[in-house]
């Protein structure tokens, strides 16, 4: 997000530095908003789970420093279709009825994307992508000001 302007860009980086400078923006929101974690700013962080045949992940095998991994390359309109993606799936399960057991009442308004006054930072980590019981997930990281 280009906080200057107010408007969602979409970054991709490439290089540890550019990765540094999203930190440094995180900073620079904690001081301007004094951040007091009062209840007022939330970290959410929503598991997004993709699928790829079989077929298509023996291509992206690798090994790296002897240990098996993978390498998906990925132009910046599909990372950012999966972006897009995760965005509606979590919108999606915002506005369904759903009884979420356990959750206190400003966890389930949180859920339910309720009195969400602002989005400091989002970010689709994609250089961390996971598998969970033969499903390959990233995860989408918020903070919202409520």
């Amino acid at each position: 997000m280009d906080i200057k302007w107010k408007k969602v860009v979409f970054k991709r980086t490439r290089l540890a530095y550019e990765r540094n400078d999203i930190f440094a923006t995180i900073k620079r929101l904690a001081k301007k908003y004094k951040l007091d974690f009062a209840g007022k700013v939330y970290l959410e962080t929503v598991r997004c789970y993709f699928t790829i045949s079989e077929e298509e992940l023996k291509k992206c095998r690798y090994n790296y420093k002897g240990k098996d991994t993978y390498a998906f390359v990925l132009s910046d309109k599909y990372i950012m279709a999966l972006y897009t993606h995760c965005l509606l799936a979590r919108k999606a399960v915002a506005f369904e009825n759903i009884e979420l057991n356990g959750l206190s009442e400003v966890e389930l308004s949180m859920v339910k994307l309720e009195n969400v006054r602002e989005v400091l930072f989002q970010a689709l980590l994609l250089d961390d992508v996971k598998f969970d019981d033969g499903k390959m997930y990233a995860e989408l990281c918020t903070v919202l000001l409520i």
